[in-house]
């Protein structure tokens, strides 16, 4: 008898189930319209948009269909149209809460970024989100692996292994210019896909072609993108100045789920034939012919990881990359590092793109280099900060120079003063110059002052200080602004006689290599690149060399000048153009300048320039102007000192 209440319940409870499945399906379609009708008004309420569609069908259990929808601003442009949709999803995944597209049937797609003076259609995906209040994780708080997880099943839940888009058209205008991206057709077939596009900028036409792979079953995707002859991106220069143009480009990653808090990526990106010109890269178009980059990147919940065993391949060069960004306790840690073994020193140089490197184009090197870089830096502590970066060379030699003569300095040259990328001045530095003058006539206590405020170890080291580089960056991080330079003579007078022209990113790595290349190989003495340096020197505005400065300041020769004179030219090198911020109106020096003489003048006693006696007696007020300089300034009424005092 229980038995049987039993069944009865049993069957009675499968009847009511089976009875509200039957009622969920034959009122499915209503259901699905109440429901998205709820979300497209709120949707278009929250953010200004008239959402319509003519028709939603849930067609047996698992295919959506969606005809004539469309999304419009308020008192704006038309953002978006569709024709069909139809949308087969996996019912055993969507049984288990997970969406996942079998496959997907989409017509005329129409999406359109339209901008007109200030306002653009668009406007409303800037606004908040609404769960963007208190509740919204810190990015101290984020889980980067949870996140990579959550867009990556979205996206391979989303894309199909089989499909058909027709008529896709994407198309961004502001006011008279516009650049639309036209595909006819996109088959997607057993996971493999191919199209053609039609790109389109200010009615200049170019077609490419596309093909590759969607694999949700196997977390993995790639893509390349061609076209005959080269691909030229379209909108980057009219937004951001820039060109860009590749002959093909290929991406390809596979997710690797290793535990709950570890997923790694692995891929490769390549590139062939690459052109990219921008004012701040270059002066010039800069040409790759190859490169290629095959990346393990682990991702934990508080790190992103560029593994090294990491390959990144450009013309003949390849090393292995780290890197490493994490955040703790409010605080970024990026960590990065290379390490480069012995290699043919000719790999360096015939792989850098070019239009980079101007000056280095067609050296042949012989030899070995190898390089060590290492960057951490713990923002939470910036001071403990470590940079560390050395190439090596082993027997290496300038067989032929390319574009430039890098010995140039060692005999008499021309060289050519720049205003703002324009040529100003260009005059011999040698004898044929009637200002140039000899190291050996330049006063001892002059030079030592200038290296003791500009560069106390030239003479001893081999062009770069790394330690001046690290206190550099370890300032300007803390500032958050570009305030301090760790360059050394060799750097600023490489900079000053090779690079005017190419004001860049790229001017520091080739001063660095040109520096290298000079101060290993001696291609100039270091007593012939001071003396260039002192002479070419700009000492206040359009004042080029010791010569025309010891005349603008003071009316005298070079061999001339006074302690106090010397102290004071040392002190304007690394702000020429600013002179007269060291002095009152009526041309005095300012009382801020004695801490800058003192320091100054026990650093030449320790050098054994001066002597303890001449430093205690150093006076600012002996520095006073008699050269066109002091026209900067009001007359002073008060006598001058009688005599200053010289060495």
């Amino acid at each position: 008898m229980k038995k049987q209440c039993i069944l009865r319940m049993a069957a009675g409870l499968a009847g009511l189930l089976l009875l509200l499945a039957a009622g969920g399906y034959l009122f499915r379609n209503a259901l699905l319209n109440h429901v998205a009708g709820q979300r497209l008004d709120a949707a278009g309420q929250r953010y200004g948009l008239d959402i319509r569609y003519c028709r939603l069908t849930l067609e047996g259990f698992n295919t959506v269909a969606l005809e004539g929808l469309s999304v419009v601003p308020h008192g704006r442009d038309t953002l978006l149209t569709l024709g069909s949709l139809q949308v087969r999803l996996s019912l055993w995944k969507l049984l288990q809460g997970d969406v996942r597209v079998r496959h997907l049937q989409l017509d005329s797609l129409a999406v359109r970024f339209v901008k007109r003076g200030a306002e653009a259609n668009y406007d409303f995906l800037f606004l908040p989100s609404p769960a963007s209040g208190a509740s919204a994780p810190s990015a101290g708080e984020a889980d980067y692996t949870l996140r990579t997880n959550e867009l990556l099943d979205l996206a391979f839940g989303l894309l199909p292994g089989n499909g058909t888009l027709t008529r896709l058209d994407i198309t961004e205008r502001k006011d008279d210019n516009y650049v639309s991206l036209r595909i006819p057709r996109f088959d997607i077939r057993d996971h493999r896909f191919q199209t053609d596009i039609v790109a389109d900028e200010d009615h200049h036409t170019q077609h490419w072609q596309a093909e590759g792979e969607i694999n949700p079953s196997g977390r993995r995707l790639s893509a390349t993108l061609h076209a005959p002859p080269h691909i030229t991106l379209p909108y980057l220069k009219r937004r951001l100045g820039a060109e860009v143009s590749f002959d093909s480009l290929t991406c390809s990653f596979e997710q690797q789920r290793l535990g709950r808090e570890l997923t790694r990526l692995i891929g490769q990106a390549e590139v062939n034939g690459l052109k990219v010109y921008h004012h701040r890269l270059s002066s010039e178009q800069v040409n790759l012919d190859h490169g290629r980059m095959e990346f393990h990147l682990n991702i934990a919940p508080a790190s992103i990881e560029l593994d090294s065993t990491s390959l990144v391949r450009f013309n003949r060069l390849d090393f292995h990359p780290y890197l490493k960004v994490g955040r703790h306790d409010g605080y970024w840690h990026l960590t990065a590092a290379t390490d480069k073994p012995w290699f043919p020193a000719q790999d360096l140089f015939a792989s850098l793109p070019r239009g980079l490197f101007d000056n280095l184009e067609g050296i042949r090197v012989g030899g070995q280099l190898s390089y060590h870089f290492l960057l951490d830096v713990d923002f939470a502590r910036l001071d403990s900060l470590k940079l560390e970066s050395e190439l090596k060379g082993k027997n290496v030699r300038i067989e032929s120079y390319g574009h430039t003569n890098l010995s140039k300095m060692a005999a008499e040259f021309e060289y050519t003063a720049y205003e703002d990328g324009r040529p100003v001045r260009t005059f011999a530095v040698g004898p044929s110059w009637n200002h140039f003058t000899p190291l050996g006539q330049i006063p001892l206590v002059l030079q030592t002052a200038v290296l003791q405020s500009e560069d106390g170890g030239f003479f001893y080291h081999q062009g770069f200080l790394p330690d001046a580089m690290r206190e550099a960056l370890v300032q300007d991080l803390k500032v958050r602004r570009f305030a301090r330079g760790g360059s050394t003579i060799s750097m600023q007078l490489v900079k000053n006689v090779f690079l005017n022209r190419n004001k860049n990113i790229a001017r520091k790595l080739e001063e660095a290599l040109i520096v290298w290349l000079i101060e290993r190989q001696r291609l100039t003495s270091k007593e012939r690149m001071y003396e260039v340096y002192l002479n070419i020197a700009e000492w206040g505005p359009l004042v080029y060399g010791i010569h025309e400065a010891a005349d603008f300041y003071f009316a005298k020769r070079p061999s001339e000048l006074t302690l106090e004179e010397s102290i004071y030219l040392a002190s304007i090198i690394p702000k020429p153009k600013h002179f007269k911020n060291s002095f009152t109106p009526d041309g005095r020096l300012k009382e801020s300048q004695e801490g800058y003489f003192r320091l100054i003048a026990r650093r030449l006693v320790v050098k054994g320039v001066i002597s303890e006696a001449q430093a205690e007696g150093v006076d600012i007020a002996k520095v006073v102007l008699r050269g066109p300089a002091k026209d900067a300034f009001a007359p002073t009424t008060e006598a001058e000192p009688s005599s200053p005092t010289g060495l």
